[in-house]
């Protein structure tokens, strides 16, 4: 399949209307919320706010993050992170949500932020947002690297092992300096929590709010000298670089050899041992494993081209229905994006939440199947888009051809099955790949931990072995484990090999793939996304400033249940009518208190009272499509990937601008400047869209 280059520039994921709790004066506060295509988490003061380009009040970087949607889960989670503090029985809790339907982002170490919503429908499709945008920003290590981005990871790794900590790490999560950031609050955490805990006062609800505020305080100190340490490194190794590659070309040939004698030595020592260790204590349980990860995968795979066709399907019964090409082109604007669709994807990601290794994840020291989830979830992701690109591109070429709107719907039909089936090789490969790379990563640690006793002081002595000149290049550490690898590699390849030939959950043999595989596909290359509106509607360029951002491409459409709920901004009086919505038949009905509560946030709410019209209609009528400049057009800042300090940060100020602005150190939500627009100075994307610096 096809895949393409800037699959969501120009685009905003979601927009719309949400409560927030503002800390500093313990008041809910309605905001306007945008989520733009490098999943970075924007809340505006309101509508008005976002389309004059006025700065944000809130940025969030929502790695590392949990999306909680009730307050008792919450609550356990608070009671959890500071053991001997917890609420009376009778004594109001940390934190109280006005209506049944709160969205938390929760931090092991930094702030944490409350939002909810009116309904039922609102939650789940604001929970959906939210998850994808944690989803996105856990993977901010770009993979384009193919040598910067393994070596860091294989450092952090290789660190922890040092530290006795083998098995999967849940906070491997963020860009390089939140993951080093993480690191390092790992183990400061626990010293920290035993020296100030005890000496916090208060009742308990205002001691754990006061830890939460330290936590939240150090991680940000952390970040920062983290940051400027890790971009110091980094600079320092782009220097050495050139010097390095010089003498890599030179002495190459000595490198390999060196290297080979070194890995045979080890090999004698280490491989008897190993294949011990993997005949009696990995083997017997490798084909558990794989039909655990098997399973939930698969069925992800299979909703995802569920999804698909049903869309297309959909689209082509609407073309025959509604007529022509002006109909198709509105469906393919939309189908163009469907893989970003946090809604439409949700049941596709729900499917792997079921993945559970039961007895397996203690056995091999698997802290949590999330790292494995998040994974299978990026791949289906991609998966969606390969296809949904494929399919476009293949209508594109063949519309100038198609006379009559029958032809047109047997040439869609004649695409959707022919990139079905290389959806179902492509599938295949993919999954495969996962497998065998989530069999290494539950396997390799649990080896290295049984031969750690027994092998690990005894790698000293081959230091020897190495060339002083090729010290840089060739690592004992690296070696032992490459060893270790190769004596369980052959037992995975083979478990997976026989899936494959069973065809167990559709999954293909590798002949069979490179055999029936469509040729022609591979031609098609790797292309800028097609602009249906503006080639086929003979719509002009948008206009820039305001204008622009009112008419951005939105994939997920504004809030606009069957049960047509009121936007926020009409009142709390209309909540009254009679011809108000009923709430959701499984939700207890809300009390006289929590609609005071509204009533008394919204007639507080001043500048929402001068925005009438646009933004009272925000979601009663189509979602405005701004160009998606949320920030600005990108400017890269620095050589390195940078980030912004994790959870809120104020928007920098332009050159030239008179007005200051909070200082990054500040932990409470950002108050926007009264001396007009504010312009970002630009973001820094990896190739996930994850945003790291607004």
């Amino acid at each position: 399949l096809c895949h393409p280059q800037v699959p969501l520039e120009d685009h905003v994921i979601y927009s719309g209307n949400i409560f927030q709790y503002m800390e500093e004066n313990k008041k809910w506060r309605n905001r306007f919320c945008v989520v733009p295509h490098n999943y970075g988490l924007v809340l505006y003061e309101n509508k008005l706010a976002y389309e004059r380009e006025l700065p944000p009040r809130v940025l969030i970087n929502s790695a590392g993050y949990k999306v909680l949607t009730s307050v008792e889960q919450y609550l356990e989670l608070v009671n959890s992170s500071l053991p001997g503090v917890t609420p009376k029985s009778g004594q109001s809790p940390i934190l109280k949500c006005p209506t049944d339907f709160p969205l938390i982002l929760w931090h092991p170490y930094a702030r944490h932020y409350y939002c909810c919503v009116m309904t039922g429908k609102e939650q789940e499709k604001w929970r959906a947002v939210f998850q994808d945008c944690v989803r996105h920003c856990n993977n901010g290590i770009s993979e384009d690297s193919k040598v910067e981005a393994p070596a860091f990871t294989d450092a952090i790794r290789m660190y922890r092992q040092s530290k006795e900590q083998f098995g999967t790490w849940d906070m491997l999560c963020g860009n390089e300096t939140q993951v080093l950031s993480n690191l390092v609050m790992e183990e400061l955490l626990p010293e920290l929590r035993s020296t100030i805990g005890p000496r916090l006062k208060g009742k308990a609800q205002e001691r754990q709010r006061t830890w939460i505020q330290i936590s939240d305080a150090v991680y940000r100190m952390v970040y920062e000298q983290t940051k400027a340490q890790y971009d110091t490194v980094t600079a320092k190794c782009e220097e050495e670089r050139p010097q390095m590659e010089s003498i890599i070309r030179t002495d190459m040939d000595q490198i390999i050899t060196s290297k080979e004698h070194l890995a045979s030595k080890i090999r004698a020592f280490v491989l008897p041992k190993a294949e011990v260790c993997v005949r009696n204590h990995v083997q017997p349980y490798i084909s558990s494993i794989l039909e655990a990860l098997m399973a939930p995968t698969s069925q992800g795979f299979a909703e995802v081209r569920e999804v698909f066709f049903k869309e297309v399907t959909d689209m082509n019964m609407n073309v025959v229905n509604e007529g022509g090409l002006e109909k198709l082109v509105e469906h393919m604007e939309k189908l163009s994006h469907l893989a970003f669709h946090p809604v439409k994807m949700q049941s596709c990601y729900e499917k792997m939440e079921q993945l559970k290794l039961e007895g397996l994840q203690q056995r091999f020291d698997v802290s949590s199947t999330s790292v494995f989830k998040q994974r299978a979830q990026i791949h289906m992701r991609q998966q969606m888009d390969d296809a949904v690109h494929t399919f476009e591109t293949l209508l594109h070429q063949e519309l100038g051809k198609l006379q009559g709107k029958d032809e047109l719907c047997k040439s869609i039909q004649r695409i959707l099955e022919r990139v079905l089936k290389k959806f179902d090789y492509d599938s295949s490969t993919v999954r495969k790949k996962f497998f065998r790379e989530a069999l290494l990563q539950i396997t390799i640690p649990f080896l290295l931990k049984k031969l750690a006793p027994t092998c690990k002081g005894e790698l000293a002595k081959f230091q020897e072995l190495i060339f002083e000149d090729f010290a840089s290049f060739i690592l004992v550490e690296n070696t032992y484990e490459e060893v270790v690898l190769q004596s369980v590699m052959k037992d995975i390849m083979q478990a997976v090999k026989e899936a494959a030939v069973q065809r167990k959950h559709n999954l293909y043999r590798d002949s069979m793939v490179l055999h029936n595989s469509d040729p022609n596909l591979h031609l098609l290359g790797e292309g800028i996304p097609i602009d249906w509106a503006e080639e086929y509607s003979g719509q002009q360029e948008p206009e820039p400033g305001t204008d622009r951002r009112r008419r951005a491409k939105q994939v997920v459409s504004v809030i606009q249940t069957d049960e047509g709920v009121l936007p926020y901004e009409v009142g709390t009086q209309a909540l009254l009518q009679p011809s108000s919505p009923q709430p959701d038949a499984g939700a207890p009905p809300s009390c006289p208190d929590r609609v005071e509560k509204i009533r008394e946030a919204l007639a507080e709410e001043s500048p929402g009272a001068d925005v009438p019209s646009e933004v009272s209609a925000q979601h009663a009528a189509p979602s405005p499509k701004p160009r998606a400049d949320v920030p600005s057009e990108p400017k890269v800042l620095h050589a390195a990937p940078a980030s912004p300090t994790p959870g809120a940060e104020p928007l920098p100020a332009a050159p030239g601008t008179a007005c200051s602005q909070p200082s990054d150190k500040e932990t409470g939500e950002e108050v926007s400047s009264p001396c007009g627009p504010v312009q970002p100075t630009g973001t820094t994307e990896s190739s996930e869209g994850v945003q790291t610096e607004f």
